[in-house]
């Protein structure tokens, strides 16, 4: 165990989980990321008496349909930090976890470039400013029916989101009233069947890494009907094809980046979605999130600098917030 992964497990038992002596733990994770399990581990026995793992087979992406074809299995605990390669906040399991207020962590492992989650400096984030950027955005998506984005690299897309309440997530259980992602980010879950535009991909695809050449992707009537053929379209391609599921064209979340200490680099797929100055949009299944996609996964494309536009009112320019960012003192 390095000092840095010790030091981003303390982060998020201590910090973001914030266990209790009482707390009944359950760490998800898979043989491949046992090291990180651990590190977990030994920081949630300091706090609570009851700490268990749970090794999953290791299905890549598809792990998550173990999960919504045993709704029930994080019913015995009362905290679940999910510790796999991929993201699990979207499954059943986790819903009804959340619906019978338990605390439950997304912590998907997936890096790109050799070392674990637990290390990079993207944990360091101070969650209470992210809070209150947080705020400064649901404040207006809260109130709006449509949200317009563009970027100078030629991005123009429309999200509605009609009766979808916006959240966030930055790590910390206690913000999301038990529920959260180590991704910090606002969210809104979007109609399902309405997104329109022209998404110019330049930041990341999510847990296969960096676009390498802007690439230009249609949406139309909810869904990506046409992925440009460069050599990351391509792979884009390939990836989605892969899931054998129709509903993974589906843009089913729009999110916003609000970690300043993240770079959107392709090394990590938390990091990249989570960076300042970026926003992303999440395909596939969203009932988490306060949708009614379901699918066979959900992972996002991340593109940089947007304006973004609450009906008629601009809330970022160019990736920087336009609204007064708060001061900490």
């Amino acid at each position: 165990m390095t000092p840095n992964m010790e030091r981003g497990a303390r982060i998020i038992i201590h910090e973001w989980v914030r266990v209790k002596a009482w707390d009944k733990v359950l760490i998800v994770t898979s043989k491949e990321h046992q090291a990180e399990a651990k590190a977990l581990e030994v920081q949630a026995r300091k706090k609570a008496r009851s700490v268990n793992t749970l090794i999953v087979e290791n299905k890549g992406r598809h792990v998550g349909i173990f999960f919504d074809d045993n709704e029930a299995v994080f019913d015995p605990y009362t905290a679940i930090i999910a510790a796999t390669e991929y993201s699990l906040v979207t499954t059943k399991a986790a819903k009804r976890a959340i619906q019978k207020h338990k605390k439950f962590l997304s912590l998907p492992l997936s890096t790109n470039d050799g070392r674990s989650l637990l290390e990079f400096d993207f944990l360091l984030m101070d969650t209470k400013k992210s809070r209150m950027l947080a705020k400064l955005f649901m404040k207006y998506l809260r109130s709006s029916g449509k949200v317009h984005v563009t970027t100078l690299a030629g991005t123009d897309m429309m999200f509605y989101k009609e009766n979808r309440n916006p959240g966030f997530f930055n790590g910390v259980l206690r913000d999301g009233k038990g529920y959260s992602s180590s991704s910090i980010e606002v969210y809104v879950p979007i109609e399902e069947t309405k997104t329109e535009g022209i998404m110019v991909l330049d930041g990341s695809l999510g847990y296969i890494g960096r676009a390498d050449e802007p690439t230009r992707i249609i949406f139309k009537g909810g869904r990506i009907v046409d992925i440009e053929e460069t050599p990351t379209g391509i792979r884009l391609k390939k990836y989605m094809e892969e899931y054998f599921d129709p509903r993974i064209y589906i843009a089913g979340e729009l999110g916003i980046g609000l970690n300043s200490c993240s770079n959107c680099l392709g090394n990590c797929y938390i990091e990249d979605e989570s960076a300042y100055g970026t926003f992303h949009v999440g395909l596939g299944r969203n009932i988490a999130l306060g949708g009614v996609q379901n699918a066979k996964g959900h992972f996002d494309l991340v593109c940089r600098e947007p304006d973004i536009f609450t009906d008629n009112r601009q809330i970022m320019d160019r990736g920087k917030i336009i609204a007064p960012e708060p001061v900490l003192y």
